[in-house]
């Protein structure tokens, strides 16, 4: 045989030899080792998890902890109203045991239908919010918000609000004590001071300007008093709405012309464009000219001589909207979210020269809403203010509940 085929033979030889050689080695003996590591890996993968779960259980046990201290109820419910979860506080807030919440139905743990409404709304709506008063001997008002979950259910937030609505209640009976005891006697003042003005012509310049003076501050009392006296009842519920089908084009025209010796005393014009045919809106047409009448008040007062203020009146989808533009100073972007407070004044020195008592447009907020609508502000600093409410063309069944 020629020797370099039998050098071949002899190589491949060997080579087989070694392969059976390496396998022979990786028997049983190699497999299980490769099984050993792939069982330390699992296990050390299920320790992993382990310690992952534990971490977030322990992380929602804080939260838990957390959300009790603040004294915040907290409710999951399912998509057929039913309670999933509670914490501590939420029963303590309703009045039972925390491990019986669950399994039970909204209206079974707290025996209120706006509680249902609340869920539902949240369900149908993405969100909803409410308040309402627990039956028990403490009777807590519970604020109660709610949110719908991607998942279908439901995140309810329970909040006491009890001491805030007593301290909201005792400010506002403090304040229409305070206004009915003023009233008469400022009433009084201001009818002396109308009279010694009609006979202040025999009297020197300097004591007919003070008189004069009296006059209009003790003017400004009398206006602040009455305002607050509106206020208290629009807050109170205590000021029933006198629904009718009202014509908000007309209204405009109507305010217009009573604000009419003001503006031309403040060398100030005022329009009234209206789009066409305005849709009627059900509401009180003496509450709804006041909105109005405070915000065009408003725009007069802090325009400057010679300025043009426009009142438009439009349809829109499903409620007219009337806006109230005026070319005044403007108001800082850190006030426009305070504006319709009560008693709110932006910049003092410049409020201070024209008067006002800081309740107007809290008035005119309190009236819109009260229609089921809704106000709001546009404004630039040096460029002008936009003031514009808007009222639903049905509006909300408000005879049932007078002032709601």
């Amino acid at each position: 045989m020629d020797p370099a085929a039998v050098a071949a033979v002899a190589a491949l030889a060997a080579a087989a030899l070694l392969l059976a050689v390496g396998l022979q080695r990786r028997g049983p003996s190699g497999l299980s080792a490769e099984r050993a590591r792939a069982g330390t890996d699992a296990a050390q993968a299920t320790a992993r998890a382990a310690e992952a779960e534990e971490r977030a259980a322990a992380w929602v046990q804080d939260v838990g902890v957390l959300v009790d201290l603040v004294g915040i109820g907290v409710i999951r419910v399912s998509d057929d109203l039913t309670v999933i979860s509670a914490n501590e506080t939420a029963a303590r807030l309703l009045a039972r045991r925390a491990a019986g919440l669950p399994g039970r139905s909204v209206m079974e743990v707290s025996t209120d239908h706006r509680l249902e409404e609340i869920v539902r709304g949240a369900l149908q709506t993405g969100a909803a919010a409410g308040e309402l008063t627990i039956r028990t001997t403490e009777a807590p008002t519970l604020l109660v918000r709610a949110r719908r979950l991607s998942s279908g259910d439901a995140w309810l937030v329970l909040e006491d609000v009890t001491e805030l609505r007593r301290l909201q209640r005792i400010r506002t009976e403090f304040i229409d004590n305070l206004a009915h005891e003023l009233r008469t006697p400022l009433t009084t003042v201001s009818l002396l001071a109308e009279t010694l003005a009609l006979e202040a012509g025999n009297l020197p310049p300097r004591t007919a300007d003070r008189i004069a003076k009296i006059e209009v501050e003790t003017g400004h009392l009398v206006q602040m008093v009455n305002e607050l006296l509106d206020l208290s009842k629009i807050e109170s519920g205590s000021a029933a709405l006198l629904l009718s089908d009202v014509d908000l084009a007309r209204l405009a025209d109507a305010t217009v012309e009573r604000l009419s010796l003001f503006a031309e005393r403040h060398g100030v014009r005022m329009v009234v464009e209206a789009d066409g045919a305005i849709p009627l809106v059900r509401g009180d047409g003496e509450r709804l000219g006041q909105a109005l009448l405070n915000l065009l008040h408003n725009a007069v007062k802090f325009s400057p001589a010679g300025a043009e203020v426009v009142i438009r009146v439009r349809a829109d989808e499903h409620e007219v909207v009337v806006t109230v533009q005026d070319h005044g100073p403007g108001i800082p972007r850190s006030a426009r979210t305070r504006v319709f407070e009560r008693f709110y004044k932006g910049d003092r020195a410049r409020t201070r020269e024209v008067g006002g008592t800081g309740l107007g447009l809290s008035i005119a907020r309190h009236i819109v809403e009260a229609h089921g609508g809704r106000i709001w502000v546009d404004s630039e600093e040096g460029s002008g203010s936009t003031f514009g409410f808007a009222v639903p063309f049905a509006g909300p069944d408000l005879a049932a509940t007078p002032g709601a």
